[in-house]
């Protein structure tokens, strides 16, 4: 059973940056990108099997509206995330963190 998400440290740093970014465009908006992170992460702790394998246990999760991808392991305590990346960003950073 599932019971939550814990974050790397490498993934607080990620949603900082992007967060910052963010709220550098236009006040408020990091605020929507954390929302909608947070209605991921709400989804992939009730059903963490809907994101893809993308490479043997880490999956990857699309944040809707925002081109960003959350990278996680399932774990006994619930999911781990690894990563939160732009998609233009170099496709294999988030592999140095598995």
């Amino acid at each position: 059973m599932i019971r939550g998400a814990s974050f790397r440290a490498e993934a607080f740093v990620d949603v900082a940056e992007a967060f910052s970014w963010y709220q550098a465009q236009r006040p408020g908006l990091g605020d929507e990108f954390e929302a909608e992170l947070g209605r991921t992460l709400d989804l992939l702790v009730t059903m963490p099997e809907a994101a893809p394998a993308v490479h043997r246990r880490v999956r990857r999760a699309l944040i809707h509206r925002f081109p960003y991808a959350l990278y996680f392991t399932l774990t006994a305590e619930g999911i781990e995330v690894l990563a939160v990346l732009h998609t233009r960003r170099d496709p294999t950073a988030w592999r140095r963190r598995a």
